[in-house]
């Protein structure tokens, strides 16, 4: 969970920080994270494939096909790193074509181009951090998360003010600081493994003879579905903070904050999920169907628990959190206006964001609970159709109603139409395994 959160965090802390200069930045912050993130989320759900390949491996007691699947794994996120940097030096011009505010969009370009380049950066972490959690070693990736986020936050907050010597960046010294974290993460990891007892071997000599054409072929198999699914979710999200942008800079504001908020609870999700392939596929890898189903069992009920938990907490301290991102005391009485309208709006949109928990927890750990299982085509196709079929058209038909209340309520149906319908499919499995 804690090294899943590390992704968002970096996010988090650029809002935090360039939400205390005005809400046209942190509504340019939003706009620029959210593009990127849809890129993003397609090589975070494609490096998904390395952990179930890895878990079986282990549960299958295979360990000399371990470092074809790590090797192979980082050749083939290298691949898609660069594809992604390229692809979002492209975002501009689209958003310019979906009708945004032109003053956002030109106050997130250079944010786009910077953070673009720290992709190449995430998708080696990520290679290495899916090896890592398959094999059940997830304190690693954590530590490298949290020393880079760390850094992150005394960068970010040195760049985008002036402090300990550097330059007062604005909106662009967050980016610089997202950038050096993303790279020092990957670097501490990739440090760690090297030298840690259990993984070392796997590390050393990894050259061109160790490429493998069904490993390759298994990791595509399974990697682009997987990586479909995130655009699937993460990307109705991003046409949420679009839709958000149509309606102008206090909305997107406001959606920012509520989205931002999902975005920490649905990493700890995410944490549950690949606790649930890594054991559902070492299971697989045992034949130990009936183990596998009570385990699994086991993962949904905890996920539950910490789902009422977010629950509870997002709707009792709706009136807290819109202050972490906005400043009471801006400079000019139009800022300060503009920012009490946001708040309002936020803290509407919370409610919602605290009922969804229970949907948004439920489909991320019934995705990996599949993804154990290597069955990714079913759930492409129900992603599919819960995110966009039902969920983008209801969030598009009571945006022009609701405004960006509408916009949420729509998230919180395609949500629980994904939950419902990837519960039927393990439980089918499940039974015809056993």
């Amino acid at each position: 969970m804690l090294g899943y959160l590390g992704h968002v965090f970096v996010g988090l802390m650029d809002n935090v920080f360039v939400g205390q200069l005005d809400p046209l930045n942190l509504a340019a912050v939003s706009l620029a994270n959210s593009s990127i993130f849809f890129i993003m989320s397609f090589g975070i759900g494609f490096s998904y494939a390395i952990t179930p390949l890895v878990s079986e491996a282990v549960g299958g007691d295979k360990h000399s096909r371990l470092k074809k699947v790590l090797y192979n794994g980082i050749l083939l996120n290298l691949i898609l790193g660069i594809l992604m940097v390229i692809l979002s030096f492209g975002i501009p011009k689209v958003l310019y074509m979906a009708n945004q505010p032109p003053e956002v969009i030109e106050l997130a370009i250079p944010y786009i181009r910077i953070v673009g380049i720290s992709l190449l950066f995430v998708m080696i972490f990520q290679a290495l951090k899916q090896f890592s959690d398959g094999m059940s070693l997830t304190t690693y990736p954590m530590i490298a998360g949290l020393i880079a986020n760390v850094l992150n936050i005394i960068l970010s907050y040195a760049m985008v003010f002036g402090k300990l010597g550097l330059p007062a960046m604005g909106i662009y010294g967050a980016a610089y600081g997202t950038l050096i974290a993303r790279f020092l993460s990957f670097f501490a990891l990739w440090y760690f493994l090297k030298y840690l007892s259990a993984t070392k071997e796997y590390l050393r000599n990894l050259n061109w003879l160790l490429k493998s054409k069904p490993i390759i072929n298994k990791i595509l198999y399974l990697g682009i579905p997987s990586g479909f699914q995130g655009i699937f979710e993460m990307g109705i999200f991003s046409a949420g903070v679009w839709l958000a942008g149509t309606l102008g800079a206090i909305h997107q504001a406001a959606n920012q904050i509520a989205l931002q908020t999902a975005s920490i609870t649905y990493m700890v999700f995410v944490g549950f999920g690949i606790a649930a392939t890594v054991r559902v596929g070492n299971q697989k890898g045992r034949h130990d169907f009936k183990e596998m189903k009570r385990i699994a069992t086991s993962v949904f009920l905890q996920t539950f628990l910490f789902e009422l938990i977010f629950t509870i907490a997002i709707i009792v301290f709706k009136h807290q959190i819109p202050y972490i991102y906005l400043n009471k005391e801006y400079a000019s009485p139009e800022k300060i206006a503009e920012a009490q309208s946001i708040y309002d709006l936020a803290v509407r949109l919370l409610i919602i964001v605290g009922i969804f928990q229970i949907s948004d927890g439920f489909q991320v750990v019934f995705q990996g609970a599949l993804r154990g299982l290597q069955d990714v085509i079913y759930p492409f196709f129900i992603t599919l159709f819960s995110y966009w079929l039902v969920g983008f058209t209801v969030s598009f038909y009571l945006s022009n109603i609701y405004g960006v209340t509408g916009i949420w309520l729509g998230l919180l149906t395609g949500l629980t139409t994904a939950a419902v319908l990837l519960f039927f499919r393990f439980r089918y499995l499940a039974k015809k395994l056993v």
